[in-house]
């Protein structure tokens, strides 16, 4: 990073944590119960959940309103279910999106007896409220292509999900000392989430869990893979504005 930029380091192990008999859950930013008022949001980005479902178990039928939900699967298979009349299977490679709108109902459970999923439940906060909801669902490249793909964004294409606000999402799968890069906007602000795996950036090693936020930065980003299979997500998001 150059010496204007603004970065924000989240460390994994001081995130918030829920344990419950079939759910292990790790909360970047507030989320229910757990509250941490330097890390209430990120612009837009208002929640990654790094959830592990134990076989059987999921969420029973809930509400949400006036949010952008994206659903990651990372490991395992996710059964979804909505009052939309959508019902399918989330696997690795694919992304789902669904946008809450004026209020929509789901459920989400592991349908497996033997295997957990391992998934990243993501909020973003859309351009407006009262939006109609709806539901979408798209498969991805998985390659280690060193490149960070778009996988959703206001502007969607055949391997990227739309979403409601002026964000996008981007996903680099890399294997040990392979590398990936993405040119920055100075006027935009990032955060990096690692999802699996550990990663390098400007001499930084980042884990599993491991976060980075950072704005005015115009040069490029450079990633470098440790471990086979690291894979990370880039959100491009509006000038970062803290919750009051």
């Amino acid at each position: 990073m150059n010496a204007t930029t603004t970065t924000l380091y989240r460390n994994r192990h001081e995130r918030g944590h829920t344990r419950i008999d079939w759910l292990e859950s790790f909360h970047t930013f507030s989320f229910g119960d757990y509250y941490e008022p330097r890390f209430m949001n990120f612009s837009d980005l208002r929640v990654i959940n790094d959830d592990r479902v134990k076989p059987g178990g999921g969420f029973s039928t809930h509400g949400h309103r006036d949010m952008e939900i994206v659903t990651v699967v990372l490991k395992g298979e996710l059964e979804h279910k909505d009052n939309l009349g959508n019902g399918s299977m989330i696997r690795p490679g694919e992304i789902q999106r669904m946008t809450a709108g004026t209020g929509v109902l789901h459920s989400e459970f592991n349908p497996s007896a033997t295997e957990e999923v391992h998934l990243l439940q993501i909020w973003i906060t859309p351009e407006s409220k009262g939006l109609q909801p709806g539901y979408e669902q798209k498969a991805f490249s998985l390659s280690q292509s060193g490149q960070f793909q778009p996988i959703a964004s206001r502007h969607p294409s055949p391997e990227s999900v739309l979403i409601h606000q002026d964000a996008a999402i981007y996903l680099a799968k890399l294997d040990r000392d392979q590398e990936a890069g993405f040119d920055l906007d100075a006027k935009r602000s990032y955060w990096l989430h690692v999802a699996t795996g550990a990663v390098e950036i400007a001499d930084q090693i980042l884990e599993s869990g491991d976060a980075l936020g950072f704005s005015n930065h115009g040069d490029p980003l450079r990633v470098t893979g440790l471990e086979p299979d690291s894979q990370v997500l880039l959100f491009e998001l509006r000038p970062h504005q803290p919750l009051v």
